[in-house]
This record gives structure tokens, sequence and C-alpha cells, in this order.
């Protein structure tokens, strides 16, 4: 039996002025800031991006241009990479939304007007399987929730747990392999 080889390297995209302020940045097309910027910058070089045969994209200005700055080359802009669609809770914090709906997750309760977790799942196992079919390793520049998502579907459980990890602006994951068992290799490297 072969062994799968492919590794999925996660890039979350640099800050930008709602994800310093904690804002669901979902389909916003909110850019980087200047600090956004210079952590993309200093992400050039990597090994964990250097090593990769293909470099996919959320549409969203704030993936590609850290791609850019990252020094990825020419990124496939990849619909399936971009943000939950957060509805009616686009632009507000988890705080303003605990006020009218107490307790409040969104990997549990969701967003009205928007995707459902299931949604967003089904679009992360596209990528996964598109990780999966490739020659080699592959980058993913996107976003914080999908991410989560994408990683606990990649380990083979529920969307939900996404909701155990966290990502940091400009942070580096690494999904691969302990022989034939996918795993997270590398989780938030800042």
């Amino acid at each position: 039996m072969t062994e799968p080889h492919q590794r999925c390297v996660l890039l979350r995209h640099g800050e930008t002025a709602w994800s310093r302020t904690r804002r669901h940045t979902g389909r916003t097309d909110v850019p980087l800031t200047d600090a956004g910027r210079r952590q993309a910058l200093a992400l050039v070089g990597r090994v964990e991006l250097s090593s990769a045969t293909t470099v996919l994209t959320s549409p969203l200005v704030r993936a590609r241009a850290t791609a850019e700055l990252a020094g990825l080359g020419a990124a496939a802009v990849d619909p399936d990479l971009a943000e939950w669609d957060y509805g009616a809770y686009e632009g507000r914090t988890t705080e303003e939304i605990r006020v009218e709906r107490p307790g409040w997750e969104i990997f549990v309760d969701g967003v009205p007007g928007g995707e459902s977790i299931e949604q967003v799942a089904e679009r992360a196992d596209r990528v996964i399987a598109r990780v999966r079919q490739s020659d080699g390793d592959v980058v993913c520049v996107g976003h914080a929730h999908l991410f989560r998502v994408l990683a606990a579907r990649w380990v083979g459980l529920d969307p939900v747990w996404g909701k155990a990890l966290t990502l940091e602006p400009a942070s580096l994951s690494t999904l691969g392999w302990e022989r034939e068992h996918p795993v997270v290799e590398v989780w938030n490297l800042t």
C-alpha cells in the first residue's frame, strides 16, 4: 500500500482592520493593514511554503495580497477557500452577537442568512479532495474559520470540532500524514 504524501499548508491572511477588532469578516473584502502587509512579507522564504507544488488562494483581497506578499507566485483562485458567509452577523463581534443570543457559538449555533457549518464543510471537503489528488504539497491561503473546519475534516472529524482550534493572522499550519492516517502536524505557527 502506498502511503499518502501530500501535505496541505494553511496560511491565514495577515491582519485586517476587522480581524484586529475581532469582527466576523466573511465576504466583505477588507484589505490588509500595514501590519498585515508586514506579517505577509515576513513569510517570504519559509520552508513550509517553498516546498509546495500548488498554491491556492481565496478570492478575497486579503488572502490574495498575503499570497503575493509572501512570495508565493501565481496562486490559483479557489472559491471554496472563501471565508464562512456570516450572513446577518457579518462585521459584528461575538460579544455584540451574544447580547442578543447569550452563549452563541458559530460552530454550534450558526448564523442567520449565511452558510451553515455543513455548507462550509462541503467546501472544505472539496479542497481536501483537490489536495489529496495533487502531485505534491499544496499551500492554501485563506481564512480562520474555514481553515478550522478544514482541519477537522482533514482528520475525519465532524466540522464542529473546528471550534477547538484557533488561528492568528499570518499563521502557518500543516496538515499531513502519519503513515496512512491524516494528522495535524503543525498548528497556528506565527
